[in-house]
C-alpha cells in the first residue's frame, strides 16, 4: 500500500465505510464526515452514480472505493479518482490491477489463513470482515498472538463506542460504517467524527 496513505491511516486509526445507493445522501454524509476532520474514507460502489460521487469528493479527502470485486470496477473506480480500492474478498484480479495502476488495495478476509494468504500476496493492510461476527476484539488478540507482523483492520458492524477497544487490541486501523451516520444529521455526523477524532488522539 503506499506509504503516505499507511501513515495517514495508522495516524487517523479511524476509517468510515459509507454505503447506499443514494449518490446524493452518500456524497452528504461524506462532505459531513470530511468537515468533522476525515481525511481518508471508504465510499461502497453500490450504483455507477456513485463513481461520479468518488470523482466530486477525489479533491476534498482520499477516498477509497469499496465492494470492488470486479476487474471493470476496479478500472473504473481508479479511473474515476479513487486513491485504493477495498474488497470484501481477497481477489486476485484485483490484486494485480492494483499492482498494475499502482493503487492500493486492502483485500477483505476472515479467518487466520486467508488473512496470511493476503499479507503473502504483499498486500499490507488486511481487512477483517465481518468482525462482529468472528468474535470482536478478542479475535483480532488471537488472530495477531501467532502473527503479529500483520497490520489488520476489523469492520462490519463496528460501533464508535468499540474503535478503542480494537486498536488496544493490535489494529492498525479500525473501518466503521452506519454507526458513524445512520439516524444522524449531517451536523451531528460532523460532531461525531470531531468527537472520536479526539478522543483517539487524546
Amino acid at each position: 500500500m503506499n506509504k503516505n496513505l499507511i501513515e495517514l491511516l495508522k495516524e487517523e486509526k479511524i476509517f468510515p465505510v459509507l454505503r447506499g445507493k443514494d449518490a446524493k445522501l452518500v456524497k452528504d454524509r461524506a462532505l459531513a464526515l470530511i468537515e468533522g476532520g476525515i481525511k481518508i474514507l471508504e465510499i461502497n460502489v453500490e450504483s455507477t452514480e456513485i463513481f461520479d460521487v468518488i470523482n466530486e469528493l477525489s479533491q476534498e479527502a482520499d477516498i477509497c472505493a469499496g465492494g470492488i470485486i470486479t476487474s471493470l470496477q476496479a478500472k473504473t473506480a481508479i479511473e474515476s479518482g479513487a486513491k485504493v480500492l477495498s474488497s470484501p474478498i481477497f481477489q486476485m484480479n484485483v490484486v494485480k490491477i492494483s499492482k498494475d495502476r499502482q493503487v492500493p488495495y486492502i483485500a477483505g478476509t476472515s479467518t487466520a489463513n486467508e488473512a496470511y494468504s493476503a499479507w503473502k500476496a504483499r498486500i499490507p493492510l488486511v481487512k477483517i470482515y465481518p468482525i462482529t461476527a468472528m468474535g470482536g476484539a478478542m479475535y483480532i488478540e488471537d488472530l495477531l498472538r501467532p502473527m503479529p507482523f500483520l497490520k489488520v483492520m476489523p469492520t462490519g458492524n463496528v460501533k464508535l463506542s468499540e474503535v478503542k477497544d480494537y486498536i488496544n487490541a493490535g489494529a492498525f486501523a479500525v473501518g466503521v460504517g452506519r454507526d458513524f451516520y445512520e439516524g444522524y444529521s449531517f451536523a451531528e455526523i460532523t460532531s461525531r467524527a470531531k468527537n472520536l477524532i479526539l478522543e483517539l488522539k487524546g
